[in-house]
Order: structure tokens, then sequence, then C-alpha cells
């Protein structure tokens, strides 16, 4: 076993990475690019890379702690997992309806600690809808979901449309 290959392991022992996640982490190693071909090309053999199968659990994993599906997939281009791929892994792994759940679960969240920090009648100003909003776009989701979610938070909160 090479050098390189060992330090593959230990760095997918740690965490499950893409291809060009690993890629950079043993370049960063100074290992020569031959010698990382290598090591990658034996560990697709073995099963131990799988750029599918990562981008699948990292879909789930992110959605589970609320994260809209734009913010999953620029984290999947970030990790270097190419877009028909990521596209592919977030629509089978992330649900319409479990998403816009989370997502109404976030506003609310947001919404009270935002009623907690700037008073009870912050979200009643557009300034605050506005704040919640961004905050929720910034977290991946669609506008128009966002915009529903800011909506509803509005008239749980008995506030008049402006």
């Amino acid at each position: 076993m090479s050098d390189c290959y060992i330090a593959a392991l230990r760095i997918l022992n740690y965490r499950f990475n893409s291809e060009a996640e690993l890629r950079r982490k043993l370049a960063r190693k100074k290992f020569e690019a031959a010698e990382i071909d290598k090591t990658i090309a034996q560990l697709h053999d073995e099963k131990w890379l799988d750029d599918e199968r990562f981008a699948g659990a990292l879909v789930r994993t992110r959605a589970n702690k609320r994260l809209g599906r734009k913010r999953i997939l620029r984290e999947l281009q970030a990790a270097g997992v190419h877009g028909e791929t990521a596209g592919k892994a977030v629509e089978e792994n992330l649900d319409g309806e479990r998403e816009a759940e989370a997502l109404r679960e976030l506003a609310q969240k947001r919404a009270r600690v935002l009623a907690r920090r700037l008073g009870p009648d912050f979200l009643s100003t557009s300034e605050g809808r506005n704040k919640l909003a961004v905050y929720l776009l910034n977290q991946g989701y669609d506008a128009a979901l966002v915009y529903e979610a800011v909506k509803e938070i509005r008239v749980a909160h008995h506030q008049p449309d402006s």
C-alpha cells in the first residue's frame, strides 16, 4: 500500500468526501498527480469513493439541518460534485413537502428570534419581513416558498398586509 492510499483512507475514515475534495486534500499533502490518480482509481474500484453516494448523503444530511435545495446544490458544487450528479442527488433525496415544512419551521423559529431581539412589533415592519426573507433565502430556499412562509408568519402574528 502506498502512502497516498493510506492517507486517502485516513481522510475517508474521518468523513466521506467527493473525488474532487479528496484530490485537493491529497495534493495539499504534496503527493504526485500520477500517484493521486492511481489512488483515486483504486478507491473507485474498491467502492470507497463514489460521488453519487456522497452527494445523496450530503443532501439528506443538509436537508435535516433545514437547508434549502439551492444552498445544498451550492455546497455540492463547492465539494466538486458535477452539476448533473448534484441535481440528480437533490431530486432523489429531497422531498418537496418536507422541504416546505422545514422552511415553515425555520421561518417560525427565526421570527421568534427576531421578535425577542428586536421587539414583538419588528415583524410587522417591512424591514422585519425583509430581514426574515433574506435569512430564509440565504438558507437556500426558493423565493416563492419564502414569500409564502413570510406571509404565513405575518398572518400568524395578525399583521396587516402592507
